[in-house]
């Protein structure tokens, strides 16, 4: 069965690299077969599936296409921008922008609506939207990491090991990934400068979007400060901050249908839930359910403690560079859920403390969550901005694209990478 069962996860990976477009229904359809034929026993499949991921990120994709809708984050664009003395600073502030918002909105959402004000800046300057473009999908990649909510990454994260919105900041009384993520970011945005220096032409932008509906803002900042809230309570369910963001998503669909008296603004909401990301997840988690069923998890963290020689730098460092390189050309959303049950065989394996083991995760997970900056196809937000770019006519070679991602990348992950170990080893 151990056979049977390796046989079919690496069949797996290869169909998600060669059929992207199909990834949700081979991950689904492996992860059913698993069921069938005895792999995962048909009575593990209810606890095999995290629900409260599912939940944290199906309600938050819906409060967010709400406060897109809203035109709010345009707005915000629109008066940094008015406030920036040259098309150098315009930029940078932009990325910037960009980086902040995907602390808590998706990477691809992000970039949907500060791209296109990126390229209406460059239209009236007549300058190349590219590196400004491109800078905006790296800066959105990198704080993915930031937050509980900033990626589905952090979700799994945080879902595996406990961790709290709050943790994100505070843990164990010690400065948490956001904070490391926006040191990181500050490095790695000291490089953008080089890349723009030479960009100094004033920026007249007169251009103000108009915000009629300010209840989609409001759900936002609930969800955040409910979620930060919860934190604070022992002994929840498990589900609690998923049933939170999805309660508030309905809030949400039905506040659209009283003020707008149809049910359009149900079906534009949830026609901007991913739902084929819902179920790659489903079925990634019986796949991994599966694995760890027959011991294959278990064999996997030993061969990585045997590489490592037992040595817990080792072993971090072999998984943060492991993670970049992995994630810059495969999707890290069944990489990471791969590896996160991984990490926690290798605690057991090693008898390695609580805090070590944090280590592990968080190398993880900022190793996997930037490698995905490195090429154009190394993360969802990438593929949406060189598909916008495309639209509008500019076509982007890998090597154009990486003569700003793979710089800004390394920076970044070097920066991160010394001060995840430096905080909690």
């Amino acid at each position: 069965m151990k056979i049977a069962a390796l046989v079919l996860f690496l069949v797996t990976y290869v169909l998600l690299l060669a059929l992207p477009k199909f990834r949700a229904y081979i991950a689904a359809g492996v992860g059913f077969l698993f069921l069938c034929i005895g792999i995962l026993p048909w009575g593990d499949f209810a606890t095999a599936i995290d629900w409260n991921v599912l939940m944290i990120i199906a309600g938050t994709m819906g409060i967010v296409a709400l406060f897109i809708e809203s035109k709010m984050p345009a707005l915000l664009a629109d008066l940094l921008i008015a406030r920036m003395p040259n098309v150098k600073w315009a930029i940078i502030a932009l990325s910037l922008f960009a980086g902040l918002v995907s602390a808590f909105v998706d990477n691809v959402a992000t970039v949907l609506m500060v791209a296109p004000i990126a390229l209406s800046l460059a239209k009236k300057l007549d300058i190349s939207p590219v590196p400004g473009i491109i800078a905006i999908a790296v800066s959105s990649n990198l704080q993915g990491a930031a937050t509980l909510v900033g990626d589905t990454t952090s979700i799994m994260l945080g879902s595996e090991v406990g961790m709290s919105f709050i943790d994100f900041f505070v843990m164990d009384g010690k400065m948490g990934m956001f904070w490391i993520v926006q040191i990181a970011a500050l490095a790695a945005t000291a490089y953008l400068l080089i890349v723009f220096r030479k960009d100094k032409q004033k920026v007249e932008y007169s251009e103000r979007t108009e915000v009629k509906d300010f209840f989609p803002t409001f759900l936002l900042v609930a969800m955040l400060a409910l979620l930060i809230g919860v934190s604070f309570i022992p002994e929840k369910p498990e589900v609690t901050p998923g049933i939170i963001c999805v309660g508030l998503m309905v809030v949400g669909m039905i506040y659209t249908v009283i003020r707008r008296k149809d049910f359009s603004g149900v079906k534009n909401t949830l026609k901007e839930i991913d739902f084929k990301t819902l179920l790659l997840l489903a079925g990634i988690f019986l796949i991994i359910g599966g694995l760890d069923a027959v011991g294959i998890i278990d064999d996997i963290a030993d061969i990585l403690v045997k590489a490592s020689g037992g040595s817990i730098f080792a072993l971090y460092s072999l998984l943060v560079w492991a993670s970049v390189l992995i994630s810059a050309f495969i999707d890290n959303i069944p990489y990471v859920a791969t590896m996160l049950p991984v990490i926690t065989g290798i605690a057991s394996t090693m008898g390695i403390s609580p805090e070590q083991t944090m280590v592990l995760y968080l190398g993880l997970l900022s190793g996997a969550t930037l490698g995905g900056n490195l090429t154009p196809i190394g993360a969802s937000a990438n593929i949406t901005a060189t598909g916008i770019l495309r639209k509008a006519g500019h076509e982007v070679g890998t090597l154009q694209y990486m003569k700003i991602s793979v710089p800004f990348t390394l920076i970044a992950v070097l920066v991160g990478y010394g001060l995840v170990w430096a905080v909690y080893a």
